[in-house]
């Protein structure tokens, strides 16, 4: 089951009733079909959907969720779904991560992810939160904020993210096709974190979720 984490990370940073999306561990990517994707992303835009329905889980203002359908979606594409290395950084101190209020997000440098896409060798940084993980069923809860060339047009300016699991061996799975945008791309009253520079993608990533259009 997929649980809802935007609340417990973002509450850290401020009090807020918000959720934040959290997926189950997956098989290896080299064990599932390429329908067996599709069908996967599908339904992370139909659970995702169902938040933004909810008026007790959506960020939406009330004037927008009361006919909200759907969110704006790039069509699914398996190419997006990439195995990267997984180096760990062990020894990373924690650090505070600037957010769009003004206020401090405490994270440690998890691991670097290293990885080809659209032809392009690419890294980017995995954070954890160190009060995150205090919280039950979160321990192994990774966040992976990143900007790519499509943002301040048919994506979010502000970037993305992806919620990620730590896996057991030296790869982990980072499917862009679950790139959603935070909260405060829908309402500026939630803190979002502010993504590193170092974690911007000379590439364009034209799947997840597009830029919201109201």
């Amino acid at each position: 089951m997929r649980i809802s984490i935007i609340g417990l990370l973002l509450c850290i940073v401020v009090s807020c009733g918000q959720e934040k999306k959290y997926h189950d561990a997956k098989p290896d990517i080299k064990s599932i079909t390429k329908s067996d994707k599709l069908a996967d992303i599908l339904l992370f835009q139909e659970e995702l959907n169902a938040e933004f329905k909810n008026p007790e889980t959506s960020p939406l203002a009330d004037r927008f969720r009361i006919d909200f359908e759907t969110l704006n979606f790039f069509a699914p594409d398996t190419n997006y779904i990439v195995e990267a290395k997984l180096i760990r950084t062990p020894d990373a101190l924690p650090f505070s991560m600037p957010t769009t209020t003004g206020r401090e997000s405490t994270e440690v440098v998890y691991g670097i992810a290293k990885f080809t896409l659209n032809g392009k060798e690419h890294e980017l940084e995995i954070y954890q939160s160190p009060e995150l993980i205090t919280q039950d069923k979160y321990e192994d809860y990774l966040f992976l904020p990143f900007t790519d060339n499509t943002n301040g047009e048919e994506t979010y300016g502000g970037g993305r993210y992806l919620d990620l699991r730590i896996p057991n061996g030296s790869t982990i799975v980072l499917d862009f096709n679950k790139a959603y945008n935070p909260y405060c791309a829908y309402n500026k009253k939630f803190s979002c974190p502010i993504v590193p520079k170092v974690n911007h993608l000379d590439t364009e990533i034209r799947v997840g979720v597009k830029a919201f259009e109201h």
